[in-house]
């Protein structure tokens, strides 16, 4: 392999019993944008942890209670907090894998911390500094999702935030950058920038495609474009795969238009795995 086309390696972060950076297989987080119901979740995950573990690969359930983020006020958000971690919960207890969710406040992240393995900033609020604070007194990991309006140099200080609580167990998720228009841009040139700051990178491909506030009064998308951003992440040199992930995302109540199908989710899989031994 040519020097330099894969940055070195990060420390390693580990949530439960999967590793990120270091070295270490590349693990994906999967599942729906937001919590539906308590056999909905256990549903999807079960079908993607049975996918990754035929392909022996690290995976880490994700949904959100709550999607303070809507385009509109009237769309679906998720569930109560308490509820949603409640079904979190059952997830974690019932497949024995790590889980990851959003939070949107200081109370939300202590409430989760107790539950979830992995807490998530999303991208709006990666410079919250409370947010960030309180994310990383828990001790649990952190993942923040790289503000659509941040260039790549900027992480430095959000992961410097996090990690000045004593906790390096943080994660830096590139999702796209906006240039206006409801149009969303990676790039890939940025990755080594974000990873040379010593944390793992974490792509999230599907919200790479979305379109903010393009459907009218919700969010657009163009899942059909997933699976190339997915193999140029991989090519690049990513430490996390992040997928939202949806049995029907026709009629998903969240960011339908640019989740994967949960039926395409085991190809993709195989992807992966062929530009990993293309670069092996």
């Amino acid at each position: 392999m040519l020097a330099g086309v894969i940055p070195p390696s990060t420390r390693p972060v580990v949530a439960r019993d999967v590793t990120f950076g270091g070295g270490a297989r590349l693990p994906v987080i999967a599942g729906p944008c937001v919590i539906e119901s308590r056999e909905h979740a256990l549903r999807h995950a079960t079908a993607l942890a049975e996918a990754c573990g035929a392909a022996d690969r690290p995976f880490v359930y994700k949904s959100s209670f709550d999607k303070a983020n809507r385009t509109s006020v009237g769309s679906f958000r998720g569930v109560e907090l308490d509820e949603g971690l409640d079904i979190l919960a059952a997830v974690r207890d019932a497949l024995d894998v790590p889980i990851l969710t959003d939070v949107h406040t200081e109370s939300q992240a202590r409430a989760a911390g107790e539950v979830v393995d992995v807490l998530q900033v999303p991208a709006f609020l990666c410079r919250q500094t409370d947010l960030l604070l309180a994310c990383g007194e828990t001790g649990k990991v952190v993942n923040v999702k790289k503000g659509q309006f941040l260039a790549p140099e900027d992480m430095e200080h959000v992961l410097a935030k996090v990690a000045s609580t004593g906790n390096d167990k943080v994660l830096a998720t590139e999702r796209g950058t906006s240039f206006g228009y409801r149009t969303l841009v990676v790039d890939f040139a940025g990755f080594p920038t974000v990873r040379g700051f010593g944390q793992p990178l974490v792509f999230d491909a599907t919200h790479s495609v979305q379109r903010p506030g393009g459907a009218g009064g919700r969010s657009g998308g163009d899942r059909t474009r997933v699976p190339y951003l997915v193999r140029a992440a991989v090519a690049c040199g990513i430490d996390g795969l992040f997928l939202e992930v949806h049995e029907d995302p026709e009629h998903a109540p969240s960011d339908g238009p640019n989740m994967l199908r949960l039926a395409d989710f085991p190809e993709l899989l195989r992807q992966i795995e062929r530009i990993e031994a293309a670069l092996r």
